[in-house]
Order: structure tokens, then C-alpha cells, then sequence
């Protein structure tokens, strides 16, 4: 196995466990909360608030399910097809690849068996729409893409 065919292993691996990880606290959501009623985590900074998200980031596109699904499953198809045609990836750009795609797969997950996305993640001090786990793998995406982007960057390592 080449050290490319190991890289894109892992980078699937990342993305399995944010999948993972993001479908069981979203069960674990619906299992201990209740819709609309806020639970304290961390007191003051953050609580737990079971809702139901029909719409993108923000709360743009409500009620678009059917479509967002479909943005879902065509974004998730193309970032595998583009990791498996493309080069070697340098470090932050294999885990920001990892973080969109495990992220992608998890919300869309949601639209397709739920109608809807399951957000549960509620930040106290800022008024700041309610998130889940897979919401922060694909803003940790975006992080670590724009990091790869302003890093300089020497021929890739083979």
C-alpha cells in the first residue's frame, strides 16, 4: 500500500469517526431531551437544546429538506471523488477534507432518515443559532482549509 492510498485512508477514517461520533449524540439527543427545553452542560457558556432544523447554516433555506439532501449527497460524492483523483494532500488540508466530508455525511444522514437536521448544541453568552457535532467538524473544516491556504507551501512530500 503507498503512503498516498495510507493518507486517504486516514482521511476517510477521520471522517467515518466524525460521522460516528456526530449520529451518536445526535441519538443520544433525541433519546434525553426534550424539543425546546434547555439543559445546562457547561453553566453559563453552554446547554443542551433539542431542535429540529429544516433548513442550512443559520437557519437560510427552511423547509428545503428534499433539496438540501440532495446538496448533501452531491457535495459528500464530490469531495470523495476529488480525494480519490487527487495528489498527494498536504496536513491541514487532509484533516480539513476529513472534517467537510464527515461533517457533510452527518447532517445530510439527518435530512434523509429524519426530515430534518438534529441540532442540540447551544451556546449561552451569544446569541448564536443552536449546532451539532457535525456543524462544528465542517466550521473546523473551513479552519483548517484556510490555514493550508495561507501556510506556504514546498513541493508535496511523496
Amino acid at each position: 500500500m503507498s503512503s498516498q492510498q495510507r493518507q486517504r485512508g486516514g482521511v476517510l477514517v477521520v471522517a467515518a469517526a466524525v460521522v460516528g461520533l456526530d449520529q451518536l449524540t445526535k441519538a443520544l439527543a433525541l433519546q434525553h431531551l426534550t424539543p425546546g427545553v434547555a439543559l445546562p452542560l457547561l453553566p453559563g457558556l453552554l446547554q443542551r437544546r433539542l431542535v429540529f432544523n429544516t433548513g442550512a447554516a443559520f437557519s437560510l433555506f427552511t423547509n428545503a429538506t428534499p433539496l438540501l439532501a440532495l446538496v448533501s449527497l452531491l457535495v459528500a460524492l464530490g469531495v470523495l471523488i476529488w480525494l480519490l483523483r487527487s495528489g498527494p494532500l498536504r496536513f491541514w488540508q487532509g484533516w480539513g477534507v476529513a472534517m467537510l466530508l464527515g461533517g457533510t455525511i452527518g447532517n445530510g444522514l439527518d435530512r434523509w432518515r429524519h426530515g430534518s437536521v438534529i441540532d442540540f448544541l447551544e451556546l449561552v453568552p451569544i446569541d448564536f443559532p443552536i449546532f451539532n457535532g457535525a456543524d462544528v467538524a465542517i466550521n473546523l473544516a473551513v479552519l483548517f482549509l484556510l490555514v493550508d491556504l495561507i501556510r506556504p507551501h514546498g513541493a508535496p512530500k511523496r
